[in-house]
C-alpha cells in the first residue's frame, strides 16, 4: 500500500504508541498501527491492524469549527473562508489560526499560511512571557514551576503572573496549585515551535542551566533518570557529561532488562562520542559503549543480527588499537557468539581458543569462565560432546557470584545459567537424560532468581529444546508458554521465533496438523530472517517430521537434505546422526530397505564417533527394528542389547521404553 499521508509505525510499547498518536493527533494523516504476530504487544488485545483515522475536516466542518471557536466574536465571512481554506482541514491549525486572528485582528491577507507560522505568531504576541514558554519547552512537554523558577531566576510574583498568562493563552495547561504546579504544552507541536524559536547559543545555554539545576536540586535524578540529564547535556553541547549520563542510563535500562531502551541509549552515547577528538581515552569509552551495545542487541535484534555483528566488529577494532586490554576480554567472547550463531563454527572455535589463551596468560578468571562457556557451546555444535562437557563444567566451577553481575552487564546473559542450559543438552546427547532435565530446571530457577529476562528467555528456550528431544509434551507445553510470554512481552525476536517453532511442534503433536505446520514454517522463517543459522538443522528436522506426519514424505526428505547441507556448510553436527536416522526411516517407509539400512548404519557410526549414547540408542533401535522385521533377530538383539544395557538412568523416557519394548519383542 502506498499512502502519501500515512505514517507506519511498529510500536513495541504502549508508551511508543501513545507518543505516535500524540504527534499526529491533529495532523492530516492516517495513522496505521500494525503488529506482526511475533511482536504482538499484550496490551493490544488481539492481533489486528489498529487504524486511527485522523483525516482532514471538510470545508463545512472547518467553517463550523471556526464559528464555534470565535464564539460571540463574530468574524467576517471572508475571514472565516480564508481560515477554512488555509488550514487544509487540520483541526489544530483551524483552532490556532482562529485564535491568532481573534487575538491580533489581522486582515485576511496577513493570515499565516502554515500551522508553524500561526503558532510562532501567537508566541511572539506573548511578549515577555514568551521566555517562560521557551524555558518550559526546553525542559520538556511537561515542566514544573519549581524548575522554571530556578532556571528563569524571575521574582516569584512575576513568574506566577507569566505562567498564569501562558495558561490563559491556552497554549499550556496547569495541573496542581502554584507555586508547586506542573504545566504541560497543549500539543507537542507547540513545544516544538517554542523550543525551535530559541537561538542555538541561547538554547545550549538554557539546556546547560536546566541540567545543572536538576543536578543541584534533584540529585536523585542522576540515578533515577540519567537519560534526562544526558539529553539536556547533549542539547547544551557538553559532550563529556552527556556521554557519562547516556552510559549510566543504558546500564540502568539493561539492569531492569529494558534492552531496547538500553541499546538506544548506548547508541546515543556512541553518537556523542563521535563529536570528541579521537584520543585513546575516547576510544576506550567508545569500546565500553560498543560492548554494552552489542550485549543489548543480542536480545533486541538477535545473536546473529547484522547490527550485533557491526557493534562487536567495531569493538574489536578499538580493542586492538588499544593493545587488547585484559579488562575487555568480552570482545572476543561477543564475536565468537556472533559468528557461532551465524553458522561459522570453526571461526567461533578459533576465537574461543584465543580468548582462553589470553585469559590464561593474564590469570583472568572471568575471561576463563567466558572462554570455557563459549568453547563448550561451540564444541557441542560441532558434535564433540565429551570435550564440550569438560569445558562447560570448568566454566561452572569458575563461577564467582560477586563478579557475575558485571559479566551479565558486559555480555548480555548470565553465563553460569546459560552454561547449565548448554550442559543439559550435552548430557542428554551423552546419555544422561535425568541429569540433563535436572540441570535445565536448575538453570531456569537461577535465571528467575536473577530476574534477568534475557537470561530467563535463553534458559527457557534451552529447556523447551531439551523437552522436545526428551518427548515430554506436557512439560514442553508449560515451558513453551512461559517462553512465549517472556519473549513477546520483551520483544526479543530471536526467542519469539524459537517459541513459535516449539508451539507449532506442540500443536502438531496434539493433532492440529494444519496449524502446527503453519506455526513451524512461520517460526523458522522468522528465525532465519534474524540471521540465525545455529540450531537450524534441529528446527528443520521438526518441520520434516511434521511433513512426515501429514503424509508429505517427499517434502520431508527434501527438508532433511536441506538440513544436511546446512551441517556441511556450518559444521554444526550435534544433530547429524538424527538426520540420517530420520531419513533412513522415511526411505524404509517408501520401500527402499537397503538404503534405509545404510542411513541407519551411518547414523549409528556418527553417534558412536561423537560418544552420543542417546543418538546411538535411537539409531540402534531403528536399525534393530529393521533387521528384526527382516527376520534377522539375533543381529537385531546383539546390536541393541549392549547399548541399552549401558544406560544407568532415563528409564522413564520414551527412548529407553521403546528400546526395551523392542528387545522384549525380539526375545519373544
Amino acid at each position: 500500500m502506498v499512502c502519501e499521508d500515512a505514517h507506519w509505525i511498529d510500536p513495541t510499547s504502549r508508551e511508543l504508541l501513545d507518543l505516535a498518536v500524540e504527534r499526529v493527533r491533529d495532523l492530516p494523516v492516517l495513522l496505521i498501527v500494525t503488529f506482526r504476530p511475533e511482536f504482538q504487544p499484550p496490551w493490544t488485545g488481539q492481533p489486528q491492524v489498529t487504524t486511527l483515522a485522523l483525516n482532514r475536516l471538510d470545508r463545512r466542518d472547518r467553517t463550523a469549527l471556526v464559528t464555534q471557536i470565535a464564539g460571540a466574536k463574530a468574524l467576517p465571512d471572508e475571514v472565516v473562508g480564508q481560515i477554512a481554506d488555509r488550514t487544509d482541514g487540520v483541526p489544530l491549525f483551524v483552532e490556532e489560526l482562529t485564535k491568532n486572528v481573534l487575538e491580533s485582528g489581522v486582515t485576511p491577507l496577513a493570515i499565516p499560511t502554515s500551522l508553524h507560522d500561526s503558532l510562532m505568531a501567537r508566541l511572539d504576541r506573548l511578549g515577555p512571557i514568551r521566555r517562560v514558554a521557551q524555558i518550559g519547552a526546553a525542559i520538556g512537554r511537561e515542566f514544573p514551576q519549581a524548575l522554571v523558577r530556578v532556571v528563569s531566576q524571575l521574582p516569584e510574583d512575576e513568574l506566577q503572573d507569566s505562567l498564569a498568562r501562558l495558561v490563559a493563552s491556552e497554549l499550556v495547561f496547569e495541573r496542581g496549585t502554584p507555586p508547586d504546579a506542573v504545566y504541560s504544552f497543549k500539543h507537542a507541536l507547540v513545544q516544538d515551535v517554542a523550543h525551535g524559536s530559541l537561538l542555538r547559543s541561547t538554547r545550549q545555554q538554557l539546556h546547560a542551566q536546566i541540567a545543572e539545576a536538576l543536578e543541584a536540586n534533584s540529585p536523585e535524578m542522576m540515578d533515577t533518570q540519567p537519560e534526562l540529564l544526558a539529553q539536556h547535556y547533549a542539547e547544551a553541547g557538553l559532550v563529556e557529561k552527556s556521554v557519562a549520563y547516556w552510559g549510566k542510563a543504558g546500564q540502568n535500562s539493561a539492569a531492569r532488562s529494558a534492552m531496547a531502551e538500553a541499546a538506544a541509549q548506548f547508541q546515543r552515547g556512541i553518537d556523542q562520542l563521535a563529536l570528541l577528538p579521537d584520543t585513546s581515552q575516547r576510544q576506550r569509552q567508545e569500546l565500553e559503549f560498543c560492548i554494552a551495545l552489542g550485549a543489548a542487541l543480542r536480545a533486541v535484534k538477535g545473536h546473529a543480527a547484522a547490527e550485533t555483528g557491526q557493534s562487536y566488529d567495531r569493538a574489536r577494532e578499538l580493542w586492538e588499537q588499544l593493545g587488547s586490554p585484559s579488562e575487555f576480554l568480552q570482545v572476543p567472547y561477543g564475536l565468537s557468539r556472533y559468528y557461532a550463531h551465524q553458522g561459522a563454527i570453526d571461526l567461533a572455535l578459533r576465537l574461543d581458543e584465543d580468548l582462553l589463551r589470553l585469559s590464561r596468560q593474564r590469570n583472568d578468571y572471568a575471561g576463563l569462565a567466558l572462554g570455557h562457556s563459549s568453547s563448550g557451546l561451540d564444541l557441542m555444535f560441532a558434535g564433540r560432546f565429551a570435550l564440550s562437557r569438560s569445558h562447560l563444567e570448568e566454566s561452572l566451577s569458575l563461577y564467582d557470584p560477586i563478579a557475575v553481575r558485571s559479566l551479565v552487564r558486559q555480555v548480555g546473559l548470565d553465563t553460569h545459567a546459560t552454561s547449565q542450559t548448554r550442559l543439559a543438552i550435552v548430557l542428554f546427547c551423552l546419555g544422561f537424560p535425568d541429569q540433563a532435565l535436572a540441570g535445565s530446571d536448575s538453570a531456569i530457577a537461577e535465571a528467575r532468581r536473577l530476574a534477568h529476562l534475557p537470561t530467563l528467555a535463553d534458559t527457557l528456550v534451552g529447556g523447551t529444546r531439551l523437552l522436545s528431544l526428551v518427548g515430554d509434551d506436557a512439560a514442553l507445553a508449560e515451558r513453551a508458554e512461559e517462553l512465549g510470554a517472556v519473549a513477546t512481552e520483551q520483544s526479543y525476536p530471536y526467542w519469539i521465533a524459537a517459541g513459535r517453532i516449539f508451539r507449532g511442534w506442540l500443536r502438531l503433536k496434539s493433532g492440529d496438523a494444519i496449524e502446527g505446520v503453519a506455526l513451524l514454517r512461520d517460526g523458522i522463517g522468522a528465525y532465519r530472517a534474524s540471521g540465525q543459522q545455529a540450531w537450524m538443522p534441529h528446527y528443520i528436522a521438526l518441520l520434516a517430521k511434521a511433513c512426515e506426519i501429514t503424509g508429505q514424505i517427499e517434502e520431508a526428505l527434501t527438508l532433511l537434505d536441506q538440513a544436511s547441507q546446512i551441517i556441511e556448510r556450518t559444521g554444526e553436527r550435534w544433530f547429524e546422526a538424527e538426520l540420517y536416522r530420520h531419513k533412513g526411516e522415511l526411505l524404509l517407509w517408501q520401500g527402499h530397505a537397503d538404503a534405509a539400512e545404510e542411513h541407519c548404519r551411518k547414523a549409528l557410526s556418527i553417534a558412536h564417533e561423537q560418544e552420543a549414547k542417546l543418538w546411538e540408542l535411537r539409531a540402534a533401535t531403528s536399525l534393530a527394528r529393521l533387521r528384526h522385521d527382516k527376520g534377522r533377530r539375533t543381529e537385531a538383539y546383539d546390536l541393541l542389547a549392549p547399548i541399552y544395557g549401558w544406560f544407568t538412568e532415563g528409564f522413564d523416557t520414551s527412548d529407553l521404553n521403546e528400546a526395551k519394548a523392542l528387545l522384549e519383542a525380539i526375545e519373544a
